[in-house]
């Protein structure tokens, strides 16, 4: 609210996620009031390749942002900054006007494992990797490249490899994040955690966080290419005039560092303190919280990595596929066009899904789904794994299959919990609940049962990372501090895991185990690449 007599001021927050660009008005205490959003594709490629268009992400962007503006032309004067949050580890070449080269290449890309393993492994082994370079990486950095290749740096040495002519004209390599700041500023550079998968900074000391010139050197790559380091709550630059007249924004609107999605949710989903976990359910999921200390479990890729908040490390633990099951369903399967079959889509399938599992007992009739439809991050690294529905018979139909979907998501998420709880030392005790997910009362009930924890859900879960992205540029601006957080950010149902359920789940989660155990070695011989 208006203090002082001063006129309130505002924060142009970005969230832009694998599914498209939403743009939305905040006040500087991370009250979202509006927002506009724009879908973008994915492009994959039978080799392992998930690319999009950064061109296609711009004009996304400035799609939604002048519709959202031109709706709220008595607030465009006092927007005061702008701040991005955009999808962790989808990585763009850029030239020196900042022209993208190629497409980006996304998280959900494997196609550069085979150059991140030639650096990484050797003998003795460990997890994967060469024990001494374990070491070196995770004494320096806090972690190590994915052996998928899904991270930033993998995709520098596929392009490096494999595009040659584009790595040769490249100036600069950027996140999805950074790259939405050039084309806001004109400036090249990226935030101490966005630049955290290309596995080149120290971050040793969290207070002075830089690029290491052995680990560059070790993958190869030009240091020149990479770019400057600023925290995430640093001022950028202000919007380049042209993108300023073309949104309808005032002159002098600062462009605030931010931060990729995993830091930008864990600010707007309120859990900043020591240990407060969140859980989110987008096209991917991740459970993580703040931790005061820097540690590494490279047997289940968690890590202590930088987050937001300047001085403090989070616990990164991110799956691969969770939302994005359901829209595997919708499209690839209950709504698939062929010429046997064409159902028609209802306006909000996925309110009739929330309708549909509550028909369904819980443990859907003894199915059981692993949702590993693009292999997986953690607590295993495997770009073979693929999804599962188990224990099919002739009474299965589609409702115990949408329910078997939700509750394979979380028992993934479950484990991925153990190793994460086992890495913080305790049990999470209440776990705020974010994203596009989280929306689903069904699902969030699902969770609390699955992993036996109370889920408080945050209002409006589907803003959170807008949410963050305005309350890092509130912070940067001085009007509040992040200790501030857990008391802006309002919940609207908490719910408390039950009790009639937990003997389902407890057997089919140890089943669910074992469906992995058996099955690792069929995905890898089926799905093995390179």
């Amino acid at each position: 609210m208006a203090t002082g007599g001063k006129k309130e001021r505002y924060v142009l927050a970005v969230d832009h996620g694998t599914s498209g660009c939403k743009v939305a008005l905040s006040t500087m205490h991370g009250r979202i009031l509006d927002f506009e959003s724009e879908s973008t594709p994915m492009y994959l490629l039978p080799t392992g390749g998930a690319e999009q268009s950064p061109g296609e992400w711009w004009t996304a962007f400035k799609a939604s942002a002048r519709r959202l503006i031109g709706r709220h032309r008595d607030k465009a004067g006092r927007i005061a900054a702008i701040c991005v949050s955009s999808t962790f580890s989808s990585t763009v070449a850029v030239d020196r006007n900042g022209n993208h080269l190629m497409n980006s290449i996304t998280w959900m890309d494997s196609r550069g494992a085979p150059y991140v393993r030639r650096v990484a492994c050797g003998f003795p082994s460990i997890g994967g990797y060469g024990l001494y370079k374990a070491l070196r990486w995770t004494s320096v950095t806090g972690g190590g490249p994915s052996l998928s290749g899904k991270d930033d740096i993998a995709h520098v040495l596929l392009t490096k490899h494999e595009y040659p002519w584009i790595y040769e004209k490249t100036y600069k390599f950027l996140g999805s994040k950074d790259y939405f700041n050039l084309k806001l500023t004109g400036e090249y550079a990226a935030t101490h955690d966005s630049i955290m998968l290309f596995w080149v900074t120290d971050t040793r000391d969290i207070n002075d966080i830089r690029y290491s010139k052995p680990l560059i050197k070790a993958f190869g790559v030009d240091p020149e290419k990479l770019p400057p380091l600023v925290k995430s709550i640093d001022v950028i630059g202000t919007v380049v005039p042209d993108v300023a007249r073309e949104l309808g924004l005032p002159g002098g609107v600062r462009v605030i560092g931010g931060s990729p999605d995993h830091q930008s949710a864990l600010v707007g989903s309120g859990a900043v303190r020591d240990f407060a976990g969140h859980l989110y359910i987008g096209t991917s999921s991740w459970i993580e919280c703040a931790v005061p200390f820097k540690k590494t479990d490279m047997f289940h890729s968690i890590a202590s990595l930088p987050s937001a908040i300047p001085g403090r490390y989070q616990c990164i633990n991110e799956q691969d596929i969770a939302g994005g099951a359901l829209t595997f369903l919708l499209n690839n399967i209950i709504f698939h066009k062929s010429h046997f079959y064409r159902a028609k889509r209802p306006r909000n399938p996925y309110e009739r899904l929330d309708q549909t599992v509550k028909g369904v007992p819980a443990g859907s009739n003894g199915l059981i789904f692993a949702p590993w439809l693009n292999g997986e991050r953690t607590p295993v690294d495997s770009t073979s794994l693929r999804g599962v529905l188990f224990n099919l018979s002739m009474t299965t139909n589609t409702d115990d299959i949408i329910r078997s979907v939700l509750e394979g998501v979380a028992f993934n998420t479950r484990w991925s919990m153990k190793y994460t709880e086992r890495f913080i030392g305790r049990d999470f005790g209440t776990i705020n609940i974010i994203g596009g997910g989280a929306q689903s009362d069904e699902w969030c009930r699902i969770f609390a049962d699955v992993l036996g924890r109370c889920i408080r859900r945050v209002r409006d879960p589907i803003q959170a990372n807008a949410r963050g992205a305005a309350l890092i540029a509130s912070v940067g601006l001085g009007h509040i501090c992040f200790d501030d957080i857990p008391e802006l950010v309002e919940c609207d149902a908490a719910f408390e895991p039950s009790g009639k359920n937990a003997c389902a789940y407890e057997t089919l989660f140890a089943e669910f185990l074992n469906i992995y155990k058996k099955n690792r070695g069929i995905f890898d011989r089926l799905n093995r690449q390179g």
